[in-house]
C-alpha cells in the first residue's frame, strides 16, 4: 500500500495542477460563483480542499497549520491559494515517502473538527479516505469548471498514469 499511497500523492500534485491552470483565467466574478458545489464557488472549493488536507495532515504528523471549521478562509485570493496548494502537495508527496506498511496498521486517534469526540482506527483507511477526499471534490471543481462554461478537464488517475506517472506502471 505504500507503493499506492506514494502514486495517489503524486496524482494528487498533478491533477491540482491541471485544474489551477484552468482556474487561473478565470475572473474574480467566476471563482466566487456559486455554481451548486457542495462548498458553493470553485474559490470555496478548492480552499476547502487545502484546508481539509491541512487538517488531514497535522493529524497524521502533528505538524502544519490547524483550522476550526472545514470551511474556513484562510486565503485573500487565488494567488496566495495557489501557493498554498503547491505548498501542501510537496508536503503530501514527501510524506507520503515516508509511510511504511507498519504505520499503515498501526492505529491513530484524532479528533474531528465536526465532532468533539476523539475516534482511533488504523491509519490506512484515514490515508485511503484522505486521497479520496481530494478527487470527489476536484471533481466538484470539474463540474463548476464545466458549469461555467470552461473546457472540460481529463482529471482521471489513468491519465496520469500515461502521461507523467508512468513510473507507477
Amino acid at each position: 500500500m505504500t507503493e499506492h499511497y506514494r502514486m495517489f500523492a503524486a496524482y494528487n500534485a498533478w491533477a491540482n495542477g491541471l485544474l489551477y491552470t484552468a482556474a487561473e483565467g478565470l475572473s474574480d466574478g467566476e471563482l466566487h460563483a456559486d455554481k451548486g458545489a457542495f462548498f458553493g464557488s470553485l474559490f470555496a472549493t478548492l480552499t476547502h480542499l487545502v484546508v481539509a488536507d491541512r487538517l488531514w495532515m497535522h493529524r497524521f504528523t502533528g505538524e502544519g497549520p490547524v483550522h476550526r471549521t472545514l470551511d474556513e478562509k484562510p486565503f485573500a485570493d487565488f494567488g496566495a491559494l495557489s501557493i498554498a496548494r503547491q505548498a501542501e502537495d510537496e508536503r503530501i508527496i514527501r510524506w507520503a515517502d515516508t509511510l511504511t506498511p507498519e504505520q499503515l496498521s498501526q492505529t491513530f486517534t484524532y479528533t474531528p473538527v465536526t465532532n468533539p469526540t476523539p475516534i482511533t482506527h488504523k491509519l490506512a483507511p484515514a490515508v485511503a479516505h484522505f486521497f479520496n477526499h481530494q478527487t470527489h471534490h476536484r471533481g466538484q471543481c470539474h463540474s463548476t469548471l464545466t458549469a461555467l462554461g470552461k473546457p472540460s478537464l481529463s482529471l482521471d488517475l489513468i491519465y496520469f498514469l500515461r502521461s507523467d506517472g508512468k513510473e507507477w506502471l
